[in-house]
Protein backbone atom coordinates (compact mmCIF):
# COMPACT_ATOMS: atom_id res chain seq x y z
CA UNK A 1 0.00 0.00 0.00
CA UNK A 2 1.57 3.59 -1.12
CA UNK A 3 0.88 5.96 1.18
CA UNK A 4 0.10 10.02 0.20
CA UNK A 5 1.27 13.00 1.44
CA UNK A 6 0.19 16.64 1.07
CA UNK A 7 2.76 16.87 -2.36
CA UNK A 8 0.93 13.84 -3.92
CA UNK A 9 -2.61 16.11 -3.83
CA UNK A 10 -0.62 19.70 -4.74
CA UNK A 11 0.80 17.33 -7.96
CA UNK A 12 -3.05 15.65 -8.67
CA UNK A 13 -4.51 18.59 -8.52
CA UNK A 14 -2.68 20.46 -10.82
CA UNK A 15 -2.74 17.55 -13.29
CA UNK A 16 -6.36 17.98 -13.12
CA UNK A 17 -6.51 21.45 -14.09
CA UNK A 18 -3.14 21.98 -16.06
CA UNK A 19 -2.81 18.27 -17.49
CA UNK A 20 -0.53 19.72 -20.28
CA UNK A 21 2.13 20.48 -17.91
CA UNK A 22 4.33 18.15 -16.09
CA UNK A 23 3.94 18.61 -12.53
CA UNK A 24 6.69 15.80 -11.56
CA UNK A 25 9.17 18.19 -10.21
CA UNK A 26 7.27 19.54 -7.42
CA UNK A 27 7.72 15.14 -5.74
CA UNK A 28 10.84 16.42 -5.01
CA UNK A 29 11.25 20.04 -4.76
CA UNK A 30 7.67 20.50 -3.21
CA UNK A 31 9.25 17.42 -0.42
CA UNK A 32 12.44 19.15 -0.10
CA UNK A 33 10.88 22.57 0.97
CA UNK A 34 8.63 20.98 3.14
CA UNK A 35 11.23 19.01 4.71
CA UNK A 36 13.31 22.01 5.58
CA UNK A 37 10.69 23.64 6.81
CA UNK A 38 10.11 20.98 9.32
CA UNK A 39 13.71 20.09 9.76
CA UNK A 40 14.27 23.62 10.86
CA UNK A 41 11.03 23.44 13.49
CA UNK A 42 11.90 20.52 15.00
CA UNK A 43 15.94 21.45 15.40
CA UNK A 44 15.12 24.73 16.88
CA UNK A 45 14.20 23.76 20.80
CA UNK A 46 17.65 22.00 21.31
CA UNK A 47 19.65 25.37 20.27
CA UNK A 48 16.13 27.15 22.67
CA UNK A 49 17.38 25.39 25.92
CA UNK A 50 20.52 27.20 25.58
CA UNK A 51 18.71 30.44 24.44
CA UNK A 52 20.49 29.92 21.32
CA UNK A 53 18.88 30.41 17.54
CA UNK A 54 19.80 28.02 15.06
CA UNK A 55 22.11 30.62 13.57
CA UNK A 56 23.52 31.32 16.39
CA UNK A 57 24.23 27.56 16.66
CA UNK A 58 25.88 27.43 13.51
CA UNK A 59 28.68 29.90 14.26
CA UNK A 60 29.23 28.46 17.51
CA UNK A 61 29.93 24.48 15.71
CA UNK A 62 31.62 26.38 12.99
CA UNK A 63 34.25 27.75 15.18
CA UNK A 64 34.07 24.55 17.82
CA UNK A 65 34.76 22.25 14.58
CA UNK A 66 37.38 24.81 13.10
CA UNK A 67 39.61 23.40 16.31
CA UNK A 68 41.98 25.11 18.80
CA UNK A 69 42.12 27.94 18.92
CA UNK A 70 38.49 28.29 17.63
CA UNK A 71 38.68 31.33 15.54
CA UNK A 72 37.77 32.72 12.41
CA UNK A 73 37.70 35.73 10.48
CA UNK A 74 34.02 37.17 10.11
CA UNK A 75 34.60 36.73 6.48
CA UNK A 76 35.26 33.41 6.92
CA UNK A 77 32.54 32.18 9.34
CA UNK A 78 30.21 33.77 6.33
CA UNK A 79 31.64 31.62 3.85
CA UNK A 80 31.69 28.43 5.82
CA UNK A 81 28.00 29.57 7.23
CA UNK A 82 26.88 30.22 3.97
CA UNK A 83 25.57 33.77 5.12
CA UNK A 84 25.91 37.16 4.69
CA UNK A 85 28.39 38.94 6.20
CA UNK A 86 25.47 41.48 7.90
CA UNK A 87 24.07 37.99 9.33
CA UNK A 88 27.62 37.10 10.95
CA UNK A 89 27.54 40.33 12.13
CA UNK A 90 24.16 39.97 14.11
CA UNK A 91 24.85 36.22 15.35
CA UNK A 92 28.54 37.29 16.91
CA UNK A 93 26.93 40.44 18.37
CA UNK A 94 24.36 38.34 20.47
CA UNK A 95 27.21 35.63 20.94
CA UNK A 96 29.60 38.25 22.68
CA UNK A 97 26.37 39.28 24.42
CA UNK A 98 26.22 36.05 25.86
CA UNK A 99 29.54 35.70 26.71
CA UNK A 100 30.03 32.66 23.76
CA UNK A 101 32.44 34.31 21.75
CA UNK A 102 34.74 37.12 21.30
CA UNK A 103 36.12 39.67 18.99
CA UNK A 104 39.98 40.14 18.80
CA UNK A 105 42.30 42.06 16.94
CA UNK A 106 44.30 40.28 14.29
CA UNK A 107 47.65 39.77 15.37
CA UNK A 108 48.70 39.74 11.25
CA UNK A 109 46.49 43.22 10.35
CA UNK A 110 45.58 45.23 13.17
CA UNK A 111 42.89 46.98 11.01
CA UNK A 112 41.69 42.58 10.48
CA UNK A 113 39.25 40.93 13.58
CA UNK A 114 39.00 37.50 14.38
CA UNK A 115 35.73 35.85 16.50
CA UNK A 116 37.00 33.46 19.01
CA UNK A 117 34.60 31.01 21.14
CA UNK A 118 34.88 31.69 24.88
CA UNK A 119 35.83 28.77 27.10
CA UNK A 120 32.04 29.38 28.16
CA UNK A 121 30.96 28.84 24.09
CA UNK A 122 33.56 25.86 24.26
CA UNK A 123 31.51 23.81 26.83
CA UNK A 124 28.18 24.49 26.00
CA UNK A 125 29.24 23.51 22.18
CA UNK A 126 30.70 20.37 23.85
CA UNK A 127 27.61 19.50 25.91
CA UNK A 128 24.77 20.81 23.18
CA UNK A 129 26.44 18.71 20.08
CA UNK A 130 25.82 15.49 21.36
CA UNK A 131 22.64 16.35 22.11
CA UNK A 132 21.55 17.54 18.84
CA UNK A 133 23.02 14.59 17.45
CA UNK A 134 20.60 12.81 18.80
CA UNK A 135 18.12 14.81 17.92
CA UNK A 136 19.15 14.53 14.17
CA UNK A 137 19.37 10.58 14.62
CA UNK A 138 16.00 10.67 16.30
CA UNK A 139 14.46 12.23 13.08
CA UNK A 140 15.87 9.68 10.50
CA UNK A 141 15.34 6.48 12.64
CA UNK A 142 12.60 5.86 9.91
CA UNK A 143 15.54 5.34 7.92
CA UNK A 144 18.29 2.61 7.64
CA UNK A 145 21.38 3.39 7.40
CA UNK A 146 22.05 2.20 3.82
CA UNK A 147 18.40 4.46 2.98
CA UNK A 148 20.41 7.31 5.37
CA UNK A 149 23.56 7.03 2.38
CA UNK A 150 21.25 6.68 -0.76
CA UNK A 151 19.53 9.77 0.67
CA UNK A 152 22.88 11.68 1.48
CA UNK A 153 24.12 10.75 -1.90
CA UNK A 154 21.11 11.89 -3.74
CA UNK A 155 20.55 14.83 -1.99
CA UNK A 156 24.39 15.78 -2.59
CA UNK A 157 23.82 15.07 -6.39
CA UNK A 158 20.55 17.25 -6.33
CA UNK A 159 22.22 20.14 -4.65
CA UNK A 160 25.55 19.93 -7.30
CA UNK A 161 22.26 19.98 -9.82
CA UNK A 162 20.53 23.43 -8.55
CA UNK A 163 24.55 25.36 -8.33
CA UNK A 164 24.91 24.16 -12.06
CA UNK A 165 21.56 25.56 -13.50
CA UNK A 166 22.68 28.88 -11.72
CA UNK A 167 19.59 31.06 -11.82
CA UNK A 168 16.66 31.00 -13.94
CA UNK A 169 15.21 33.05 -16.95
CA UNK A 170 11.70 32.65 -15.31
CA UNK A 171 10.21 33.71 -19.18
CA UNK A 172 11.19 30.78 -20.91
Amino acid sequence: MTSHDHVDVIVSQWAAERPDLDSSPLHVIGRISRLADLIDELLRPVFASEGLGNGDFDVLATLRRNGAPYELTPGELGERTMVTSGAVTKRVDRLVGAGLVERRVSDADGRGRHVRLTSRGKELMDALYPVHLRNEERLLAGLTAEEREQLGALLRKTGASMEAAGTPDMRR
